[in-house]
């Protein structure tokens, strides 16, 4: 929605109901999404006609306009768990967008309102992972992650493929083996190993084995 019911309709507050009713058919002749042919064009008329729709049907009728006025006057703060799902959101967003500090800055601020769920840790760690000057905290943030859901392969492949990235195959291996453990089959899991190679064989025992242990301790 681009605004509140009279920004949409663009009146204002103290607009009277035949001012309404009159910006109401104005705009839905001009805005209706019969009038558009492009399909994104069309999209947007549609979307902007559903708000238009709602406006008018808040505001054309007095109760629901006395009360839509009073949380206008009287904004309900939102809880932290809606700001910090919003921020998380919009932060998934911005990462499709490849706008990476903004998604850092949005996923820091879920992560900084519910720092015991994993899904904030683990987006806030694989995006600051992207900027070198960022890594240690970026892996600081996805071993968080993990502790919080030791059972989430995804989290364990994540931490994987940073470590990799860092040149720690041994703790990359571990990472990777443990995710293996939850999802047999997780494909980044699988090619983690496949890059790391086999672990060094354990070195044999010595000649005479256990028997030349015990008689020495004899």
């Amino acid at each position: 929605m681009a605004g509140n019911h009279y920004d949409i309709l663009g009146i204002k507050p103290t607009a009277s109901s035949a001012e309404i009713r009159k910006a109401y058919a104005q705009l839905a002749r001009e805005r209706h999404p019969d009038r558009f042919s492009d399909p994104a064009s069309k999209a947007s008329a549609e979307e902007f006609f559903k708000d238009l729709t709602a406006a008018f049907n808040t505001l054309s009728n007095d109760k629901s306009r006395r009360e839509y006025d009073d949380q206008l006057a009287h904004p309900r703060a939102a809880p932290p768990q809606e700001i910090a799902m919003s921020a998380y959101a919009r932060g998934l967003e911005m990462f499709e967008k490849k706008k990476y500090h903004e998604a850092v800055e949005l996923f820091r601020t879920a992560a900084n309102l519910f720092p015991g769920d994993a899904r904030f840790q683990a987006a806030l760690g694989k995006t600051l992972a992207l900027n070198p000057h960022w890594v240690r905290e970026g892996l600081e943030a996805i071993e968080k992650a993990v502790q919080l859901a030791p059972k989430v392969p995804a989290y364990q492949a994540d931490l994987a493929e940073l470590l990799l990235a860092q040149g720690l195959k041994l703790r990359a291996r571990k990472a990777a083996e443990a995710a293996l453990r939850l999802a047999p089959t997780d494909e980044r899991a699988l090619r983690i190993l496949e890059q790391v190679g086999p672990s060094d064989p354990e070195p044999p025992p010595p000649a005479g084995g256990l028997r030349n242990l015990l008689r020495r301790k004899g």
